[in-house]
């Protein structure tokens, strides 16, 4: 394990004192960040990091069109939706048409767990029922309600009654045995199992929320189609589905602005969050106007910050950098291309057993053999933090916590790539296999 500095020391215990214990970092040696720009970030001693992991600097670090939008309209006004502004508005226009109909309602908040928050009561509104499916293997969010989702980090009590979970996809492991349609198959037995657990449990069954990308689950291979025995369940059932776009949206994979029009199907609510305003603290939720006017008349809903005028200049500056910098073409091109230098790395190390991912969300899973497809979870712990030591950033998740993750700005490009694969390489090469 690496000393962390005397620095760094200092900076952890002034967090214990003022933050509480538990306040998460990433790598055995945390890293002091004073600076960032493109797809680059720098410590405290002035060294430089190429940032493969963060989603939130969606547009690059300080990308300079959001920091002057920023800046002009703080420097202007800033309140709140009960004052009238063209911001809102504005924001709505443009966001609602990278969606097809009937996505054309917008709610804006401050966090994406505050949009699942509200998509949970907008299933409940619709339905007049409270019971939720999710997967067992998901994070949507840390409100009261929304935390109750999780299995992974469980509130106090665990979920409650009116949560029920299904086991994550995962192509690699795929549930029967069998992968592609039938794995979709499997998937959908068992929603309709759980649909009818909550309904004979007297909470009823308002939907279904998840990622369509299933990003936390270790983003698995899933062709186009893949969900529609699910949605059919759901569909038949009554229910509402929620796509939690936090992670896959604002055309992080390269093929479709949003993950669930590369999965083919149409959900009925779906939130965004950490990438929408590259790094200001904005979210929010699309729907149809059915579905909004049906939450507005059964819940009284107000947010102070939701949609202030800074936060959507921050929102639209964004969205139209990555419109007008064709950043989603970006994401597709450096995907394939550095998707194509992780499968010849597997052929040289057998420590990589499946290479996945679309556009600048990829990565691949670590086994201690390929033939039993063991998972090298610790293994995978010592690579991310070998590759910290080396100056990029990644991180790791899935079901196993066995998944290289790699989501870096949308202006990481081919470079870049070539200094991630090449710094995998050195790192994998001296990493000894072991559980």
């Amino acid at each position: 394990m690496t000393a962390n500095s005397p620095a760094v020391e200092t900076l952890l215990k002034r967090r214990v004192q003022r933050l509480g214990p538990n306040v998460s970092t990433f790598y055995e040696e945390p890293v002091h960040l004073v600076k960032g720009e493109g797809a680059w970030v720098w410590d405290k001693a002035g060294r430089r990091y190429l940032d493969c992991y963060n989603n939130v600097a969606h547009v690059g670090h300080c990308h300079p069109k959001v920091v002057e939008a920023i800046c002009q309209q703080a420097n202007t006004l800033n309140t709140h939706t009960r004052y009238l502004h063209e911001g809102i508005l504005d924001y709505a226009d443009r966001l609602t048409a990278t969606f097809a109909e009937p996505f054309s309602s917008v709610i804006m908040t401050c966090s994406g767990s505050e949009a699942n928050d509200i998509a949970l009561r907008m299933a409940q509104a619709v339905t007049g029922k409270t019971g939720i499916i999710a997967t067992d293997h998901t994070y949507h969010g840390n409100t009261e309600s929304v935390s109750r989702l999780s299995r992974t980090n469980p509130p106090i009590g665990g979920g409650a009654d009116r949560v029920a979970y299904v086991p994550a996809p995962d192509s690699y492991r795929p549930l029967g045995g069998e992968a592609g349609m039938a794995h979709a198959h499997a998937f959908a037995s068992a929603v309709e199992e759980k649909i009818a657990e909550l309904e004979s449990s007297g909470v009823g069954f308002s939907g279904m929320i998840l990622c369509p990308y299933f990003a936390n689950e270790g983003f698995p291979d899933l062709p186009m189609g893949w969900l529609a025995p699910t949605v059919e369940v759901i569909r038949k059932a009554g229910g509402v589905i929620i796509a939690d776009e936090v992670q896959p949206g604002f055309g992080r994979t390269g093929t479709h602005m949003w993950a669930h029009q590369r999965m083919g199907f149409t959900p009925d609510i779906i939130t965004l969050g950490k990438p929408m305003g590259n790094g200001h603290p904005v979210a929010g939720l699309v729907t149809s106007p059915e579905i909004l006017a049906t939450f507005r008349n059964s819940f009284r809903y107000f947010n102070t910050f939701g949609g202030n005028p800074v936060s959507c200049a921050a929102a639209m500056a964004t969205l139209k950098v990555v419109q007008e910098e064709q950043l989603m073409e970006n994401a597709r091109d450096v995907g394939e291309y550095a998707r194509q230098g992780l499968s010849q790395l597997a052929q040289k190390y057998d420590c990589i057993g499946d290479v996945r991912g679309s556009g600048l969300f990829f990565g691949a899973e670590m086994v201690l053999d390929k033939a039993s497809k063991a998972p090298a979870t610790e293994f995978t712990q010592r690579v991310v933090n070998g590759m910290r030591q080396q100056g990029v950033l990644i991180n790791k998740l899935g079901i196993h916590y066995n998944v290289l993750k790699v989501r870096p700005p949308m202006v990481f490009g081919r470079a870049e790539a070539d200094v991630f694969l090449q710094t995998l390489d050195a790192v994998l090469a001296v990493t000894p296999l072991e559980a």
